[in-house]
């Protein structure tokens, strides 16, 4: 592949590139700096597009209007709705562990007082019982 055919018109980094003759290069080239242009303003923009916008361009800039504030209440109802949801779960989560746990202690106190009652009632048989 010939590439430096190609790229015999690139200049280098070195070399100095000549203006076209008739241009004014260098420090004797006037400087005009034009100050930058000024937005119109919105007044002057609703007025232009009142005078010149068809009811299809106003009915397309309504749809994109109504999907863009779709799309941000959309979403900050879905944060929104996320962290209630979140909280609210947290919430009956936290109720139903502590009602189970007091209900596990609950059994297990009725249980543990059978046991002992069991235990103790045996005993005291065993204890009346003669033995021969």
């Amino acid at each position: 592949m010939n590439t430096s055919s190609r790229d015999a018109g690139i200049p280098v980094l070195t070399e100095i590139i000549e203006p076209p003759s008739g241009e004014i290069a260098g420090p004797e080239a006037p400087a005009v700096v034009l100050p930058p242009p000024e937005p119109p303003s919105i007044e002057a923009m609703e007025a232009h597009a009142a005078a010149t916008w068809s009811d299809e361009e106003w009915n397309r800039l309504e749809r994109k209007i109504r999907e863009r504030i779709l799309r941000q209440i959309l979403g900050r109802i879905d944060t929104l709705l996320e962290q209630r949801v979140r909280d609210t779960l947290a919430d009956v989560l936290q109720t139903a562990v502590e009602k189970l746990a007091n209900d596990i202690k609950g059994g297990l106190h009725q249980s543990l007082e059978d046991i002992v009652s069991r235990a103790i009632a045996q005993e005291i048989t065993r204890l009346q019982i003669p033995k021969k």
